[in-house]
């Protein structure tokens, strides 16, 4: 490590260097340069966009293959985008939705494939109904607070689905849930986290929609555009190929030294990169333990994000939009969505391995995995056209050195209640942002605006810019997206469990049988 007086006496003094240039990090880096503050953002890799990335060749024109979905009640990225004069389109969803189970595909419409068998189906609207009510009971900003956080924590989520769940199909489309928004299995991650994180994205039903969800739209020409249009205004404050290996704060200042032995001296410092990565960076003095102890606690998810380029979209044909919901432990593939360009121009198919299918299929050759979904898709659709793709596409998430995974950190049992309430506590002079600290959204990009916006307003606070209060911003609705309320019918709210039916057979037959009992003995009174 280089003496602080080098770094100062190379003129290279800011207010605020911000680590990570995911969105997280650039939309701290905006807010805090449009209060007049000197801003630098060093990022590790060689391009910015953190886990969104937008790629660009002749066969696909332009494709996310990191975050691309926006919908209603993510406010801060919406209005965001449109300051940087980006558009949204609407993924398709004009045809019918495929559920493949038991080697069958039933096209169905809505949020969540229809359930035939009775019992099953009361198994089902408890199961999201329980999820959706013990969701209610945990802060969005302090789910360590949550009166049974305890309880909740040492659970798994498989504990829990186990413990909700009588039905074998109820217990497996709830591991695909967990697997699809979570991008982890159910028996690593705990209850009360992913009890949070599904009320935190506004319920069951928002999180795992399209329409009126989270995966309602996309952004025209790709996500990657919002961190490059930001870098775009931000100029030379932005430097790639930084990664940042040392932050000294045991001065009047912070030196920071990145891997090419650059320093750099500022005020402050916001950390916006994923909290298991900050273990790559040596710090003085040394961090707190809680926020040692944390990081290394904190795993990625696992997921490889496939798109799988056809001459036409063969699907429609057969009244499919495109979005397959696929519950097999042999596919590669457990959900797709329409990836054609909004114009109806490059026709594709979008889908994810998941969880323990990425680490086993990350083994194979890119060929394999190739021919595996082709083979897939061509059965669930029941068209040999599925097996001419003319591009293919995908990204394993798994070996980024600098995401480790996506989308999101997950929390193990024990840790939120153990060590989650430091997540966005300062230290010394550092503060904290990336998606994983956000209360709205955490895990999506609307996360990434509301923990890098938040971060950037603790500083400007500290420096007397921005009041206390006004640190943490409700966002009002952003009016070309707008969000329409979830409600449940009369008996989606009233029906019973599987345990509660029996438990009403069970007094109807035993009140039958006492009736019975006395009429044979003559022990009614007699009119």
């Amino acid at each position: 490590m280089a003496s602080p007086e080098k770094a100062s006496t190379a003129g290279l003094m800011f207010d605020v260097v911000v680590i990570g240039g995911g969105i997280s990090g650039l939309a701290a880096a905006k807010l805090l340069s449009e209060h007049d503050l000197s801003v630098l953002v060093l990022e590790a890799r060689d391009r910015v966009g953190g886990r969104t990335y937008t790629v660009r060749n002749e066969h696909v024109n332009w494709v996310d293959v990191g975050g691309a979905y926006v919908g209603p009640t993510q406010n801060r990225i919406l209005r965001l985008s449109k300051e940087l004069g980006l558009e949204t389109y609407k993924v398709n969803v004009n045809e019918r939705f495929v559920h493949y189970v038991k080697g069958k595909t039933y096209p169905f419409r809505g949020a969540f494939p229809p359930v035939w068998n009775p019992l099953a189906y009361l198994d089902y609207n408890n199961l999201w109904r329980t999820m959706d009510d013990m969701g209610k009971e945990i802060p969005a900003d302090a789910p360590w607070e949550a009166p049974h956080a305890q309880e909740w924590d040492k659970m798994t989520m498989k504990d829990l689905i186990d413990k909700i769940c009588w039905t074998k199909t109820a217990k497996q489309f709830a591991t695909l849930f967990v697997n699809i928004n979570v991008t982890s299995e159910p028996h690593e991650v705990s209850a009360l986290w992913f009890l949070w994180y599904v009320k935190q994205c506004g319920g069951t039903t928002r999180i795992f929609s399209i329409t009126n969800g989270g995966q309602e739209r996309k952004f025209k020409g790709g996500s990657g555009q919002v961190c490059e249009k930001i870098m775009g205004l931000l100029g030379d404050g932005v430097k790639l190929s930084r990664p940042v290996t040392y932050v000294d704060q045991s001065g009047d200042n912070v030196i920071i030294e990145t891997l090419n032995h650059e320093l750099y001296e500022c005020r402050y410092v916001i950390s916006a990169i994923p909290p298991t990565l900050t273990a790559k960076i040596h710090f003085r003095p040394e961090l707190p333990p809680e926020r040692t102890q944390l990081i290394q606690r904190l795993p990625m998810g696992s997921v490889i994000k496939c798109m799988m380029y056809y001459r036409e979209a063969f699907w429609k044909k057969k009244d499919y939009c495109g979005c397959m919901i696929i519950e097999d432990e042999d596919a590669p593939i457990s959900i797709t969505l329409d990836d054609t360009k909004p114009d109806g121009s490059v026709p594709a198919i979008m889908g994810f391995i998941l969880a323990r299918k990425a680490d086993r299929l990350a083994k194979l050759h890119k060929e394999i995995r190739k021919r595996k979904i082709c083979e897939l898709y061509a059965k669930v659709l029941g068209s040999q056209e599925a097996l001419e793709p003319v591009h293919y596409e995908e990204k394993n998430w798994c070996e980024e050195q600098y995401s480790g995974g996506c989308y999101t950190a997950y929390f193990p049992p024990g840790i939120m209640t153990q060590y989650g309430r430091v997540i966005r506590q300062p230290v010394g002079k550092i503060y904290f942002a990336g998606t994983e600290t956000a209360t709205q959204w955490s895990g999506y990009m609307e996360g990434a605006v509301e923990a890098g916006e938040r971060a950037a307003r603790e500083v400007l606070n500290v420096l007397g810019k921005v009041a206390k209060k006004d640190i943490w911003v409700q966002e009002p609705e952003c009016k070309d997206v707008l969000s329409v309320e979830i409600t449940h019918t009369f008996l989606e709210r009233n029906l019973p469990s599987v345990p509660g039916l029996l438990k009403i057979i069970g007094i109807s037959t035993s009140l039958t049988a006492f009736w019975f009992v006395l009429h044979k003995y003559k022990l009614l009174p007699q009119s």
